[in-house]
């Protein structure tokens, strides 16, 4: 080969984002109508297409293989830019945006690590935030610049987003991508974690499934939505389950056999926002459809407002309701809940407190040490006497025994669960009442 033809051949290195937005002009404008429905094929079609143009016009960027860089314009083009790989991993927990060049990546370990990767500029990041929006109908935009909403195809991914005006233009887009439960952990993931020891999950997951209402407690990411997923997913198949959501789907417990057919009984439900009053569907709402729905168990996301005095009045009608709310330890989670309640009346909060105890006898705290771990820090009963007193009883708890100071500023939590307390005899008659076997309940008490 001679030079003049040697130079018409060598590949010519371009910036990724200019290589990007000349495929995306050719593309668009001469294979626009030969794009199918099926995905499969979708894929090989346009990544032929990305592959032919690279090839005709001999153009490279530095830093990647041509492989490389097909697969890297392909995410840009009909995925999610960088971010593909992460929010389909099974080790990645939640993704941190705090502009388009400050990403965070949060694993299922604990650690959390800056992405060495970044959207190519502002505009982008907004781009590809709006896209993952769009798969469950989201729209963010200047008139709307806060959503909350999910990815559709990629299990229970919830996504919270905000953009200018409520941030700077030059920031792009904040978003909070956060992934419940990715690997889908069973109750010895939470064991071998030391989230809990054996016997407090034995011990919860049987007081779910025979009726027991509980509320789980703690801050945010403390692992409150994650542990109850687990919890939920032991409950027997033949059991409806009802869940209600605010907004965003983050349970996910249908289960399929190797066939792909549905082997459980759960209905997922979700509010719906509307700037029409009349067309707004609220958690409370849910709940009251959920009653006349024949549920075993229903599952009540977060309580946030009023939907908290209609999860209390259903958990005492004798149903069983399971739920999370936010607060800072056991007992406050019921002066938590009497402060909800008070959104829809304004009852005096003795009155209150007497039901929200009555409705939710079991309640756990949750909290994320200062090594990351994430531990059920205690597990009270409220026991309710014949007259009407009330005493909180501690069943299990975790003793923070020590702190170690590792290499690189890292800390380690030592402690051990404990249990303190055996249920009532109150609690004992009703689960006996409600199908558990005595063998069952024997094995709560202590010898």
């Amino acid at each position: 080969m001679n030079n003049k033809a040697s130079l018409f051949f060598q590949s010519k290195s371009r910036d990724f984002e200019e290589v990007l937005k000349e495929i995306q002009e050719y593309i668009s404008s001469k294979y626009a109508s030969l794009v199918v429905e099926n995905k499969e094929v979708q894929s090989k079609q346009l990544k032929m297409y990305i592959s032919k143009y690279l090839t005709d016009y001999q153009l490279s960027v530095e830093g990647y293989t041509t492989d490389q860089l097909i697969d890297k314009v392909y995410q840009e083009m009909s995925e999610f830019s960088f971010l593909t790989p992460y929010l389909f991993s099974k080790n990645v927990e939640e993704i941190n945006i705090n502009s388009w060049d400050d990403i965070k990546i949060r694993f299922s370990s604990g650690e959390e690590e800056r992405s060495k990767e970044t959207f190519l500029s502002p505009v982008h990041a907004l781009d590809v935030i709006r896209r993952l929006l769009q798969t469950s109908g989201m729209i963010l935009d200047y008139a709307n610049p806060i959503v909350r909403g999910h990815l559709i195809g990629a299990g229970n991914v919830r996504i919270t987003a905000f953009a200018p005006p409520v941030v700077d233009k030059q920031v792009g887009v904040v978003a909070s991508i956060r992934m419940v439960n990715p690997k889908k952990l069973g109750l010895m993931d939470f064991v071998e974690k030391r989230t809990a020891s054996n016997e407090m999950l034995y011990f919860l997951e049987n007081i779910i499934r025979y009726g027991i209402s509980i509320c789980v407690s703690g801050a945010t990411n403390s692992g409150k939505t994650t542990l109850l997923d687990g919890l939920l997913s032991t409950i027997p198949d033949e059991k409806r389950i009802f869940t209600i959501e605010n907004n965003v789907r983050e349970f996910s417990l249908i289960k399929r056999n190797q066939n792909g057919k549905v082997i459980n009984n759960v209905v997922h439900t979700v509010t719906k926002e509307s700037e029409n009053p009349h067309d707004r569907i609220n958690q409370e709402t849910l709940l009251e459809y959920a009653l006349t729905s024949n549920p075993d168990i229903m599952v009540v996301g977060e309580m946030k407002s009023a939907e908290a005095f209609a999860a209390q009045e259903a958990a005492r009608t004798g149903h069983g309701v399971v739920t999370t709310i936010h607060s800072n330890s056991c007992e406050a989670t019921y002066s938590r809940m009497v402060t909800l309640c008070k959104f829809k009346y304004d009852m005096k909060d003795e009155t209150l407190y007497n039901l929200v105890t009555e409705a939710f006898p079991i309640v756990l705290f949750t909290r994320q040490l200062e090594d990351k771990s994430r531990k059920i820090m205690e597990i009270i009963e409220c026991e309710i006497f014949p007259e009407g007193n009330r005493k909180v009883n501690t069943l299990f708890k975790f003793n923070v025994e020590d702190i170690i100071l590792k290499e690189g500023g890292k800390k380690e939590i030592k402690g051990s669960f404990e249990k303190v307390h055996d249920i009532s005899e109150k609690l004992q008659k009703r689960l006996l009442e409600n199908g558990m076997p005595k063998r069952i309940i024997e094995g709560f008490l202590t010898n």
